[in-house]
């Protein structure tokens, strides 16, 4: 069984070099606030000034601050994440001092400012300002620059056995902390946390970078995967396997794993759920033996009647004892081997503990447009992007974000999976996001219009797009993307309060953001603007002497373009094969590509109005154009709808080197409108991340369940060929040029006459064609996911032949 998805640095004493945002010897937080009673404010004009104003306190020990740059304000304070409580608060950035986050130790440790509170036999150490029962000869009076807080291992005395304290047991009056040394590389456990600089294999290898997809193309992106810490071509552990690994610089070898020896430390404690699970149930250690379907499970460390390598060797720390439930990788629920030979394993039913669905399961979104009403604290819908592209961070999980937001603690916000809600009532629906530097942001929702406009139909050759690029400014009165190149004439709030003008200095004094700070930014007038690329829009100074700053509603200029949908789909996460109806038209470049008769047959992508992409095998039963037919804009196989458009083909082109993708020219280009449009293609050889979430269509076999006859999505994960090609999926015969989306348990997937059809993948506003459906060992079976020919992979191939005609 396979998961599916889903450093320690020398802390520069430089606390005034800037680079962008960035200061040296602070790690960034955006949108974080942090509770303390010991902080001071001032006004400051940059970031590096509030980071100057920390290292120079005198009031208290500064482990951080915070800088708000539209209002100037610089607050200095005495704790940390690590210390204290963290709110979530818009345009702010928290900046905590490396050093006092660190959890090893450079030498003797005599700057250690970590947490760890225990010593080396596992005494609890004493408060250093306590005398009961020791009176301590060093205490935070008598040592004031020695950081004795809390109880907290310290070495004030540059002891060279390192940190200690003085500890709760009469007896023992002080005993050496076991802290690790920051030069020490070393895993705990299975090295998910792993975050040393090894980067070369057991066998010699030297690792590929991860942003790198040279010599091999894989689907693991940092920007994608931020929680992963893929940094450089270090050894990491994103995907659950024993230990650390990588891909490899050799064209040869595509992956080898590191040899890291373990840590002597104490690993990261977990509190243990007894008669429940959280989340996924990694910290689950209950005594349930026995699977959903009442199957007994086999002992972790037997290797009858299944062979396995998730062993308590393999996998330490994650409580695998005797034959009890677990979920050692990270997958969507506890599970365990079953003692059915039949039967590799099952999913056991554990309890969830109050928190609703678990991240992962199968959810179909109600009825409605996918927008919110009001402030969107009624928003139920299934969004899980932020208005910057950011995965959301699942509402049970404490990682990378620790928060109160919990479904425990809001039992009528329906915080599901990590879906965008808004249980506190903010302005609009959000979440926090899976990036460790950006906690939390709004959400890629719009607010709900009770008289949509819909395009009329056009005989366009071309899909309606906007004429300006981000990179251009545009002057009309809406904005693309963050609208960083707004240049319209809106000069009030989104409250209706006229805008200061950039260059004013009343009635709100700014430094930050004036026509010569920003010349290139059009501050000119009074009107809106995004000089910061404020990831919620445009904004302004405003009038109001009570409000310095505010945004502005400024629409999008997204219209027609490819990959839009001006019916919003489903999203459903059900299965295909089953029958999750879509809404009608909601995948308006879906086509159906039938015999001369009219029947249908295979799936198709419009991704030109002329050109269609579907699979090579679709085309085995004749080479001539005339024996098929494409239908499009339609949502039923009978297809008698109005919307219906029928197409003859002018020429079919297979693709290079035998690969299962096809493109068909059609006779007269299809008439785009709200319910034919086509999708975008990806950019070349770009490789989906590993666990993003995808969406098949199609009309095809639903094995007797219902929704025969009308078109169906299903929402899966993208699975790494690495875990793909693994011998308990499909060992290895899925090809570089070709992609696997899937869940392990089955049940989702494509199906017999989904084939050629599309697997769309979200990017910000718009649907991007990432691949074309093209086999599978069955339909939904498990541990046998689809499929896709890598659309990537054949981006120059399709545009030279479009380009060709």
């Amino acid at each position: 069984m396979w998961l599916l998805v889903i450093v320690v640095a020398c802390v520069c004493r430089s606390l005034i070099s800037v680079s962008g945002t960035e200061v040296d010897g602070y790690s960034k937080t955006e949108g974080a606030w942090i509770l303390s009673l010991r902080r001071s404010q001032y006004s400051m004009n940059t970031v590096a000034e509030c980071a100057a104003k920390c290292s120079k306190e005198t009031s208290f020990t500064c482990r951080s601050f915070i800088f708000i740059e539209k209002d100037q304000d610089c607050w200095t304070v005495g704790a940390n994440s690590k210390t204290e409580t963290l709110l979530r608060r818009s345009n702010t950035a928290l900046y905590e001092k490396k050093v006092y986050l660190l959890e090893c130790v450079n030498g003797i440790g005599a700057e250690y400012r970590g947490t760890k509170s225990k010593t080396e036999s596992g005494k609890m150490c004493q408060r250093w300002a306590g005398t009961v029962p020791h009176k301590p000869n060093y205490t935070p009076q008598n040592n004031p620059l020695a950081d004795l807080e809390s109880n907290f291992c310290r070495n004030p005395d540059a002891d060279a056995g390192g940190p200690w304290c003085y500890t709760t047991d009469p007896n023992t009056r002080w005993e050496h902390c076991n802290v690790s040394g920051c030069t020490e590389d070393c895993i705990h456990c299975s090295g998910e946390n792993y975050r040393g600089k090894t980067s070369i294999t057991e066998n010699g290898f030297t690792c590929q970078r991860w942003d790198s997809q040279k010599p091999h193309n894989h689907g693991y992106n940092p920007s994608a995967l931020p929680e992963k810490y893929l940094e450089e071509n270090y050894c990491r552990n994103p995907d659950g396997d024993p230990r650390p690994w990588c891909f490899t610089t050799n064209p040869a070898k595509r992956w080898d794993t590191c040899s890291i020896p373990h840590c002597t430390s104490e690993p990261p404690t977990v509190v243990p759920e007894l008669t429940c699970a959280t989340g996924e149930g990694g910290s689950y250690r209950g005594t349930l033996a026995v699977t959903e379907s009442g199957k007994t499970c086999q002992s972790w460390s037997s290797q009858t009647p299944h062979k396995h390598n998730r062993t308590p060797e393999n996998y330490p720390c994650k409580g695998l004892e005797n034959n009890y439930c677990r979920n050692p990788d990270n997958e969507r629920m506890p599970w365990c081997y079953t003692t059915d030979t039949e039967t590799r394993w099952e999913y056991c039913r554990v309890p969830n503990c109050g928190d609703g669905a678990r991240p992962n399961d199968a959810v179909i979104p109600p009825e409605e447009e996918d927008c919110y009403v009001g402030d969107g604290t009624s928003y139920r819908g299934i969004t899980s992007q932020t208005v910057s592209g950011k995965r959301c961070q699942a509402w049970s999980a404490m990682t990378p974000h620790s928060h109160g937001k919990t479904p425990q603690n809001f039992p009528n916000a329906d915080l599901r999976r990590n879906f965008c809600r808004n249980p506190d009532e903010d302005r609009a629906p959000w979440c926090y996001t899976t990036d460790p530097k950006t906690r939390w942001e709004f959400c890629n929702l719009g607010k709900c219009t009770t008289n949509p406009q819909v395009p009329s139909p056009t005989s366009a050759s071309k899909p309606q797009t906007p004429t300006t690029s981000d990179e251009t400014p545009t002057e009309t009165d809406c904005k693309i993307g963050t609208g960083k190149t707004y240049r319209g004439p809106t000069s009030f709030t989104i409250l209706g309060v006229t805008c200061q003008a950039w260059s004013a200095q009343s009635p709100h004094k700014h430094n930050s953001f004036t026509p010569e700070t920003h010349p290139s930014d059009d501050l000119e007038g009074n009107s809106c603007r995004n000089p910061d690329n404020d990831v919620n829009g445009p904004w302004c100074y405003t009038t109001d002497r009570n409000k310095k700053w505010d945004y502005c509603q400024i629409p999008d200029c997204a219209g027609l373009e490819c990959g839009s949908q001006v019916h919003k789909p489903k999203r459903c996460f059900g299965r295909i094969v089953g029958g999750c109806e879509s809404k009608p038209h909601s995948w308006p470049w879906q086509i159906s590509l039938r015999n001369s008769q009219g029947v249908h047959f295979c799936g198709g992508t419009l991704i030109d109005p002329q050109w269609v992409l579907t699979a090579a095998h679709c085309l085995e039963s004749s080479p001539r154009p005339g024996a098929y037919r494409v239908v499009l804009g339609i949502h039923k196989e009978e297809a008698r709808e109005p919307s219906r458009q029928d197409r003859y083909l002018e020429k079919l082109v297979l693709g290079p080197n035998r690969a299962d993708i096809a493109l068909l020219k059609l006779q007269i280009p299809a008439l785009i409108n709200d319910k034919v449009l086509p999708i975008c293609l990806p950019e070349k050889d770009y490789i989906v991340p590993s666990g993003t979430e995808c969406y098949v269509t199609g009309w095809g076999e639903t094995r007797g369940t219902k929704g025969e006859g009308l078109l169906k999505e299903a929402g899966f994960p993208v699975i790494e060929n690495k875990v793909c090609n693994r011998p308990s999926y499909l060992n290895n015969r899925v090809r570089d040029h070709e992609m696997c989306a899937g869940t392990i348990e089955g049940g989702t997937d494509s199906c017999q006459g989904d084939s050629g059809g599309p697997l769309v993948c979200s990017s910000q506003n718009n649907f991007v064609l990432q691949g074309v459906t093209s086999w599978g060992l069955g339909c939904a079976n498990a541990l046998k996911p689809g499929v896709y020919a890598r659309v990537s992979k054949f981006t120059d191939w399709i545009k030279e032949n479009i380009q060709a005609d």
